[in-house]
């Protein structure tokens, strides 16, 4: 055993490998997209502005309980609303599609190589010699993963709902190019979302045992294709959510207009 152990090499130090191909690519895209995506997205939920331009309204925002334009439910800022807490219709929705995506299979994996080093890649020195796992807090709250699709399911039925209000203009029917990016977003949104391994597992049975009924056989193979390209669905839908807010931003501002094509 003594010689056994002997020969078992030492653990690698931090960033220590012997591949030789370029490795820290693909952490370091991450790392830069990511990191984009949660600088611009707090700054942009945080705005309460110009989110919304005729009949688009930005996904970031998505369902618009409170606020100032005519897509708002229940009217403009409730008067219980903290003075010390600055006021945006995104902070009333925008948790759950974010709580949805930041505790996904995918992006824990993706995330906890570029941003935790852990490891940063495979068969890379990572810069700590204990293995914790999910099972204590803050990462044991992951598992509430299952709960957020329930929330990101229902929040598929707004996003429907603000693609066929985006064909809504003053002077009737028509489409544009937001009427486009907000169809093609709900559409990569939906790939994404019903491709979640927790959906998978629900309509797969939920006691890990494939359904006997040929509609639980056909939705479980239509969520596994899915799922076959999560990550791909998860970068798409992710970028499509930016390029819908940016354009929208833009109109507002008056930097671009809005083409209509029918």
């Amino acid at each position: 055993m003594s010689d056994l152990l002997a020969s078992l090499p030492k653990p690698a130090r931090f960033l220590e490998t012997s591949r030789t191909d370029v490795w820290w690519k693909e952490p370091l895209a991450t790392f830069l997209g990511l990191g984009f995506f949660v600088v611009y997205g707090t700054w942009a939920v945080f705005q309460g502005v110009d989110y919304t331009y005729g009949p688009y309204m930005s996904p970031l925002y998505g369902l618009e309980i409170f606020g100032d334009s005519h897509h708002a439910l229940l009217g403009p800022k409730p008067g219980w609303w903290p003075a010390f807490v600055p006021f945006s219709p995104a902070l009333l929705i925008a948790w759950a599609p974010a709580g949805f995506r930041l505790t996904c299979y995918y992006y824990r994996g993706a995330y906890y190589k570029a941003f935790w080093a852990d490891p940063v890649s495979c068969a890379v020195g990572e810069p700590r010699t204990s293995y914790l796992g999910e099972r204590w807090f803050p990462l044991v709250l992951q598992n509430i993963h299952r709960y957020f699709l329930y929330m990101a399911l229902a929040l598929m039925f707004i996003l429907v709902w603000d693609a066929i209000v985006a064909t809504q203009f003053d002077d009737g029917f028509g489409i544009g190019v937001g009427t486009i990016l907000i169809a093609v977003n709900t559409v990569l949104i939906g790939g994404y979302t019903f491709g979640c391994h927790s959906l998978r597992h629900l309509v797969g049975g939920r006691f890990n045992k494939l359904p006997r009924s040929t509609i639980g056989k056909n939705c479980y193979e239509c969520v596994s294709a899915a799922n076959r390209n999560h990550m791909k669905w998860a970068w798409a839908s992710l970028i499509m959510v930016l390029v819908c807010d940016i354009y929208i931003r833009l109109c507002c501002a008056g930097i671009i207009t809005d083409l209509r094509i029918l």
